[in-house]
């Protein structure tokens, strides 16, 4: 994967290490590629590194830390023992697309091509690489929404693409706490956004960091503006299927004239909670079908038990003084931490926002691992969105146990200002 790759490239191997640093070596090329300069720095890997030294309790990184369903774990299993180890059809493996087609297009009320309409990837991360590399050529202007999935930005540049970013701004919650809904659009500066160069509009629903889940109303202007413009959607849906409070998740392809002009992004490994591995899935959506909108769904059973940890989360982080904004989807929740008085060390880098410091000081101090919210935004909006974390709640009950009592033990010390 491109996460973090120039960085990790350097700490491995010190030959890639003197080139990315402009060291002679003796060879024939010593220069890396212009397509990978800025993408040396990476939030993951400092604090993936950090979470890891310093054994935290770790509602940083999105990653389930519970098992799959057995029907999946047994599809696995069974596709083991079957020796299907041979390649299978390069787009996709044609059980699988098919059930992909059958089963997205009863969502979507019409026919979907399983062999033109559907193509598989190894992750949702690869597809949106593979998709910002197809469509978008040197000069296009690509607007990302912020706060966004940190690889749009880089990716978009890597395929020589201009980033174009408009961000979701919180409006007031007064006498209540702030949820995912109160950020939204100005519908004014989006239109502003579009240009006679403007080839791509990424959007992400429900939202990484925030769990926004934009709402029908909020599509249709992005929609519009589309058709109005001629611009491509990317709409990458991986948290599809975890929406709260009777929230809907509504797939702006379905929207009039959107279908013919959105590539959506889904993944296997958020639907069924196996983020390490991708196999078995046809089966899993099989399943699926057949138990689609009834109680023995994985799907709803999953959410509601997502949204259980969420408000335990959510109620254990207001009670020690960080203010929660609840999700309306996804795997995570944001916190202010404005308000918490904390004597933090200085930085040794330039211009570092806030909650880089806060993180780092939270988990070397206290044990538990988050990831700052400014890493979700570009460098011009960095140090304005500076006093938020984004934790994670989809972890087995023990572990937000014990983030628990690191929160209760903190509370105890705690200056609130």
């Amino acid at each position: 994967m491109l996460r973090g790759l120039a960085q990790l490239i350097k700490r491995n191997n010190p030959l890639i290490n003197n080139i990315l640093n402009n060291q002679k070596v003796t060879m024939s090329f010593q220069k890396h590629s212009r397509r990978i300069e800025g993408l040396d720095k990476n939030v993951w890997v400092e604090f993936t590194q950090l979470a890891a030294e310093y054994a935290v309790v770790n509602l940083g990184q999105g990653f389930p830390d519970f098992s799959p369903p057995n029907f999946v774990k047994e599809a696995y299993t069974r596709a083991i023992n079957g020796d299907l180890n041979q390649y299978t059809r390069a787009f996709g493996h044609p059980p699988l697309v098919k059930i992909l087609a059958k089963f997205f297009g009863k969502l979507m009320n019409r026919d979907i091509d399983p062999f033109n309409e559907i193509l598989v990837t190894v992750g949702a991360y690869e597809a949106l690489f593979c998709f910002f590399q197809a469509v978008i050529d040197d000069g296009d202007e690509v607007i990302i929404i912020e706060p966004y999935f940190d690889c749009y930005e880089p990716m978009v540049r890597m395929a020589g693409g201009k980033p174009v970013f408009i961000s979701l701004r919180p409006k007031p919650a007064s006498g209540r706490l702030m949820t995912s809904a109160d950020w939204i659009l100005d519908p004014v500066e989006l239109a502003n956004k579009f240009n006679k160069g403007t080839k791509a509009i990424v959007i992400n629903t429900p939202n990484n960091p925030l769990g926004k889940v934009f709402n029908r109303e909020e599509l249709q202007v992005i929609a519009n503006l589309c058709i109005e413009h001629n611009v491509l959607c990317i709409s990458d849906e991986v948290y599809e299927w975890l929406v709260y409070d009777g929230n809907e998740h509504v797939r702006i392809a379905s929207l009039p004239g959107m279908w013919e002009r959105t590539i959506t992004v889904g993944s296997a490994g958020k639907s069924f909670s196996a983020t390490g591995w991708k196999q078995a899935v046809a089966e899993g959506f099989e399943r699926e079908f057949e138990h689609l909108g009834t109680p023995e769904s994985y799907f709803i059973c999953l959410r509601k038990e997502l949204q259980v940890k969420r408000d335990r989360l959510a109620a254990c982080l207001a009670s020690v003084g960080l203010k929660p904004v609840i999700s309306e989807g996804g795997y995570y929740l944001a916190a202010d931490i404005s308000e918490i008085d904390v004597d933090l060390p200085e930085s040794t880098e330039t211009n570092e926002p806030y909650d880089y410091r806060f993180v780092r000081w939270l988990m070397i101090n206290k044990g538990l691992a988050t990831i700052p919210m400014s890493a979700f935004y570009s460098s011009e909006s960095k140090n304005n969105n500076k006093n938020f974390i984004r934790f994670c709640f989809v972890k087995e009950n023990t572990t937000l146990s014990k983030a628990e009592e690191i929160l209760k033990e903190w509370r105890r010390t705690l200056k609130v200002q």
